[in-house]
């Protein structure tokens, strides 16, 4: 299958009827909510791993919270 462009999906989607384009958003919705649920079950399987490997170490919610508050006043 060659590459699609946006336009070219919209143009495609507007060509289905309603009930169809309709349908397409909700499997398009759920697609895209499996793919961020996967993503991040990997995220959470790869910092189970390094945290166990000593990777990672273990910090307060306060410790975290300021270092995340710095990091957005100062993003380098």
């Amino acid at each position: 299958m060659g590459t699609v462009t946006l336009d070219q999906a919209i143009d495609t989607a507007m060509q289905l009827p309603p009930a169809q384009q309709d349908m397409l958003l909700e499997i398009l919705h759920s697609r895209r909510i499996e793919a961020r649920r996967l993503q991040i079950a990997n995220d959470a399987r790869d910092s189970i791993a390094a945290y166990r490997t000593g990777q990672l170490k273990t910090q307060s919610a306060e410790t975290v919270i300021a270092e995340l508050r710095r990091a957005l006043e100062d993003p380098e």
